[in-house]
């Protein structure tokens, strides 16, 4: 099971927890300062310490080299967070290796020679760091991370110097969105190391009320204490959002169930529907299962793996071609309503 079908990922305002280690390797420059022969190297020595024999592991991955790649198939790795949007656009030659259950992978060659990458559904935070550290230390006992006795690991951007370890939530707000205070949320947490981004992270918008919280800092904490920050600052985050549902009840119970059996209609019955519709009228059905009002109208599969399957370049995957806008809006549809069956 991907861990996006997991229920977990409906049972809470944190969706996912996510876990990306950032390594270099000593011999070569920064992936950014590499010639063709260095980064094609590169490639190869992190194929051999992944699929190797050493552990079981290493038969689970896939390898996609992202040069051989065609571009829906890399918008569809995106799509489930397998990979970044800087590795989709990037020029030099790189790649990803992904874990059958996808709940790890490796970019290589993205901003960092290797961009460890591992997920798990809800507030599992410690999980997906024990899964990273694992893969991690396979690798070090083939690859000579870059690594200064003060500093710790060496990266391409200062910010991530340290540890190397970035921690985040995937989180629903959607009545701090609603309210209008979520731009107060993301304010507050800045003062304590944590940066609020989009659904794919740097450079991207929310979607759906879908927010990313990570830390900024990694020099000069250890993991133990990156770790405790985004779970002390992800409960807070929480307590905030479940208060302006509650205020959104108190003011109007009826106009808060409304909206939400309105979506859950659409859904159902919509014959086209955008992205961005089925994104905001999934996230109401969301907080319709949290807060009780739609107990009883579960879909398939979880909300989470529904988005990730609605979205333009997995549909075209599963299509086998490319789709205009309405065929997608119609084939998107048609997923959707399917899924609601029951």
């Amino acid at each position: 099971m991907k861990w996006y079908e997991d229920i977990l990922t409906d049972e809470d305002i944190i969706i996912s927890s996510r876990v990306r280690l950032a390594r270099n390797i000593r011999k070569y420059p920064f992936a950014v300062k590499m010639n063709k022969n260095q980064a094609e190297a590169v490639l190869n020595d992190i194929k051999d310490s992944v699929l190797n024999e050493r552990t079981p592991l290493g038969s689970r991955f896939k390898f996609y080299n992202m040069a051989e790649t065609e571009e829906n198939l890399k918008l569809d790795l995106m799509a489930r967070h397998l990979i970044s949007p800087d590795l989709v656009k990037t020029k030099r030659e790189s790649g990803a290796l992904v874990m059958d259950d996808e709940s790890i992978s490796i970019m290589i060659n993205e901003e960092d020679h290797i961009r460890i990458q591992t997920f798990a559904a809800g507030d599992n935070i410690e999980k997906a760091y024990d899964l990273a550290d694992k893969i991690d230390n396979i690798m070090e006992e083939t690859l000579d991370y870059a690594f200064d006795e003060k500093y710790g690991f060496i990266t391409s951007c200062p910010t991530n110097f340290g540890t190397g370890l970035r921690v985040s939530y995937m989180m629903h707000l959607p009545c701090l969105e609603r309210t209008g205070n979520i731009k107060q949320i993301i304010n507050a947490v800045s003062k304590y190391g944590i940066t609020v981004r989009g659904i794919y992270g740097e450079g991207t918008e929310a979607s759906g009320s879908i927010y990313q919280i990570s830390n900024q800092v990694t020099l000069g904490k250890s993991e133990k204490e990156t770790l405790e920050l985004l779970k002390n600052v992800g409960n807070i985050v929480k307590e905030q959002e479940m208060k302006m549902r509650e205020a959104l009840i108190v003011k109007d119970r009826i106009a808060f169930a409304d909206r939400i059996y309105r979506s859950y209609g659409i859904l159902v019955n919509a014959k086209r529907i955008s992205a961005s519709e089925a994104m905001d009228c999934l996230s109401d059905v969301r907080l319709g299962y949290i807060s009780g009002v739609l107990e009883k109208k579960r879909p398939l599969f979880p909300i989470n793996s529904i988005i990730i399957s609605s979205q333009p370049a997995v549909l075209q995957m599963r299509a086998g071609s490319k789709l205009s806008p309405e065929k997608r809006d119609a084939m998107r549809a048609a997923y959707i309503n399917k899924m609601f069956e029951n």
